[in-house]
């Protein structure tokens, strides 16, 4: 498989938390909305890619054995919303809305960190 993220496929990603994880998969499907809003499809649907990309990677990482079922949910219901028919009804500002928490709960751990 040819990943984007060739850093991160090397096992980058298994450093970071579930949380950071997510929190990056959010930060793509956030371009993925953007890109789509301003009518740029193809740099919604790589944006789109790289997002599965990531949360495939969560998916595989080890230490997220036990944790598999939202992650996998999640891929499912990104994958219909951007690719398929949007079964769920999902919407921009509910991918927003549960991206954010993600990114906050990051965000505070890594300025933890510092201080």
């Amino acid at each position: 498989m040819s990943y984007q993220h060739q850093q991160l496929a090397k096992g980058e990603w298994f450093r970071l938390s579930l949380v950071e994880q997510l929190a990056n998969v959010g930060s793509e499907v956030e371009r993925a909305i953007n890109q789509r809003k301003k009518g740029n499809i193809k740099y919604s649907q790589l944006a789109f890619e790289r997002a599965l990309e990531l949360l495939s990677l969560t998916i595989d990482d080890p230490k997220n054995r036990f944790r598999l079922k939202e992650p996998l949910r999640l891929y499912e219901l990104l994958v219909d919303y951007f690719a398929g028919d949007n079964s769920y009804g999902s919407s921009d500002q509910l991918w927003h809305n549960y991206f954010l928490v993600f990114a906050y709960a990051a965000r505070n751990k890594r300025l933890k960190a510092i201080a």
